[in-house]
């Protein structure tokens, strides 16, 4: 079974990250189970969502507390958040970031990828308050890992964004996969 942690803040799609990997999981035959962690935060608080992945029923059902990967789609988080809590040895940690690797202290040990999702956004839908970070990470996620393939996020994006919207996120996963290091 893998097991992933999704960190983001409110309002980025840490959240709906985990459920358009769930879906893709279900796509390629395999069984998944998604849920987060949030209460009553407002946009911008810590969040996290959990996804597992399994070639057979899942029966856990709680939070993942020893994940295989850590997708960290806001990189303010590791500084007011111990977002390496639990990870197994050893980890993968997917960081979106314009850091060099050799800059970030909380990954030792961890296999590290980074991926500058935040001008994969500003390029393709523009300067947002909040930019869409989520689908290019989640296209460093197929790459990084080879959990799943890219093109099983596909359906995935298009039903969470139907039309342009959802062609736009696609593009952005397929950037997040040729750009992550």
């Amino acid at each position: 079974m893998m097991e992933i942690r999704i960190h983001g803040r409110g309002g980025q799609g840490a959240v709906t990250a985990a459920k358009i990997i769930g879906e893709a999981a279900i796509t390629e035959g395999k069984w998944a189970w998604k849920s987060a962690l949030y209460g009553g935060e407002r946009r911008g608080a810590p969040v996290q969502a959990f996804v597992r992945i399994a070639d057979e029923p899942i029966r856990e059902t709680h939070q993942v507390i020893e994940p295989d990967c850590l997708l960290i789609i806001d990189p303010t988080l590791p500084d007011v958040v111990n977002v390496t809590s639990g990870l197994k040895d050893p980890g993968t940690i997917i960081y979106n970031t314009t850091k060099k690797k050799d800059e970030i202290e909380f990954a030792k040990g961890a296999k590290l990828a980074t991926l500058d999702a935040l001008t994969i956004s500003n390029e393709l839908f523009g300067a947002r308050s909040i930019p869409i970070v989520n689908t290019p990470m989640l296209g460093a996620l197929t790459k990084v890992t080879g959990y799943l393939k890219l093109e099983s996020l596909f359906e995935p994006i298009m039903k969470a964004w139907p039309g342009s919207r959802g062609e736009k996120n696609i593009q952005a996963a397929k950037l997040g996969y040729e750009y992550v290091l």
